[in-house]
């Protein structure tokens, strides 16, 4: 049986809501209530789709943990960014668990789900969704600071990113586990999605909106980022332009740039590099 916080959000109401909520009913009931497809046995396309899907969760661990694992042991990734980038890894390590719960709990099984149970293995799917893109929004954020302050790594203490990252997996959580608490569609069976057909469409609506508008605001940010190294390339082509070496400044600038946007390769920088990157501090 569901816990009865599951839908009532005050005591005084309890009672009243319980009359009109479908707390003891089946997976199966909201199925057929959404008239959503709920397949009793195995078909081939099933047993294929788990398969592939156990498949990939299992790369998908593996890879992020090599990466949390490289940036632990690794002295040279202990800055920010390789922090963010960790806690990326940690997202996608997370959603990997979450699609192997899914793999484990779909197909025929979904009609063998508790009502709890199917609420788990959603909010596992949407928590590790937003945690993965609020951390790219935090990256796109570093970059930006650290190409407008031409730096190769941000000054951002490490309590600093601490904090940032627990801001993210509260977000995270408070987001994937909401419908969890109230925002479902348990007691109201006319407002149930058809494509999660125990979740409300307000609360599938807020959750798509939430997330494409953070999505919007780092593809702002790195547009901005492209357009001011635009405008510095063309800066420096005026500059150079009769200047023997042009060629050679200039894809020294793209690889500085380059560095500056993908922090995995080295840390270390060439001389031409440094000097380029200077130059360009200079004129900025």
């Amino acid at each position: 049986m569901l816990n009865v916080r599951f839908g009532c959000s005050g005591c005084a109401f309890r009672t009243a809501a319980m009359k009109h909520c479908f707390y003891n009913e089946t997976v199966g009931f909201f199925y057929n209530n959404s008239r959503k497809e709920l397949t009793t046995y195995w078909r081939t396309k099933d047993v294929l789709v788990v398969a592939l899907g156990l498949t990939v969760s299992v790369i998908v661990l593996l890879t992020n943990l090599l990466v949390i694992t490289a940036i632990v042991i690794n002295r040279r990734f202990h800055y920010p960014i390789y922090y963010l980038l960790g806690n990326l890894a940690a997202a996608d390590l997370f959603a990997g668990i979450a699609y192997m719960f899914l793999m484990f709990h779909t197909g025929p099984r979904t009609a063998e789900l508790s009502l709890k149970t199917w609420f788990i293995r959603q909010s596992l799917l949407d928590t590790s969704l937003t945690a993965s893109v609020v951390n790219l929004l935090a990256i796109a954020v570093e970059r930006h600071q650290t190409v407008f302050t031409m730096q190769l790594h941000s000054k951002m203490s490490n309590q600093r990113v601490m904090i940032l990252i627990f801001c993210i997996w509260v977000t995270a959580l408070l987001l994937g586990l909401i419908p969890s608490y109230g925002w479902h569609c348990l007691c109201a069976l006319e407002k149930c999605s058809s494509m999660a057909p125990l979740y409300s469409r307000s609360y599938l609506t807020f959750w798509a909106i939430s997330n494409l508008v953070i999505f919007l605001i780092m593809v702002v940010v790195y547009t901005h980022i492209f357009i001011y190294v635009k405008r510095k390339m063309t800066r420096m082509s005026k500059h150079t332009s009769f200047h023997p070496r042009y060629k050679e400044t200039m894809i020294s600038l793209v690889k500085t740039v380059t560095i500056i946007l993908n922090p995995w390769p080295s840390a270390k920088l060439d001389s031409a590099q440094r000097n380029t990157l200077h130059l360009m501090h200079q004129r900025a």
